[in-house]
C-alpha cells in the first residue's frame, strides 16, 4: 500500500435514484422538500430534487467498492472512519444522475503495530457535468 501514495482509483458509476434519496431522507429525519417533492423542487434553481450532501458524503464506501482494481490487504481484522480533515460540496446531485468516486491515497502512516491510518482525497464526480459534487480529505484506519 505505501508504493501506492500518490495513486488515484476510480470506481465505476453509480444511479442516484429518487428511491435511494427518499430512503436516506427516512433514515436521516432530513425530509426538505429539495430532497423529496418533485414538483415542489422543479420550482427551485435546481430544477428538481437533489441528493442531500451527506448523502453524497456517505456513498463512499459503495464507490469504494466499485473500484475494479482495488488492491487487497490481506489480514485486515477491520477498518473505521477516524474523520476528515475537510468536505466541500460543490455542486448538488439531481435525482437520476450517475456518479463515482475518485480516491487518491494522500498519506499512509502505521499508528502502531497492527494499524495503519489513510488518508485519502475521495472526489465525487457527476457524470456529464465538468464540477464534481464533492472533494473530501478522508482519514481511516485499517486494522491488521
Amino acid at each position: 500500500m505505501a508504493t501506492r501514495v500518490g495513486t488515484e482509483q476510480v470506481s465505476d458509476w453509480v444511479d442516484v435514484s429518487q428511491e435511494m434519496i427518499d430512503k436516506f431522507a427516512d433514515a436521516t429525519g432530513d425530509h426538505q422538500f429539495i430532497h423529496v417533492n418533485p414538483a415542489m423542487a422543479a420550482m427551485t434553481p435546481f430544477g428538481g430534487t437533489i441528493a442531500h450532501g451527506f448523502l453524497t458524503l456517505s456513498l463512499m464506501p459503495l464507490l469504494s467498492s466499485k473500484i475494479t482494481d482495488a488492491p487487497k490487504i490481506e489480514g485486515v481484522k477491520m477498518g473505521v472512519n477516524y474523520g476528515g480533515n475537510k468536505v466541500r460540496f460543490l455542486q448538488p446531485v439531481r435525482s437520476g444522475k450517475r456518479v463515482r468516486g475518485r480516491f487518491k491515497l494522500m498519506e499512509l502512516v502505521e499508528k502502531r503495530p497492527g494499524q495503519w491510518q489513510q488518508t485519502n482525497e475521495f472526489t465525487v464526480e457527476i457524470e456529464g457535468e465538468d464540477k464534481p459534487a464533492m472533494i473530501a480529505e478522508w482519514i481511516s484506519q485499517i486494522f491488521v
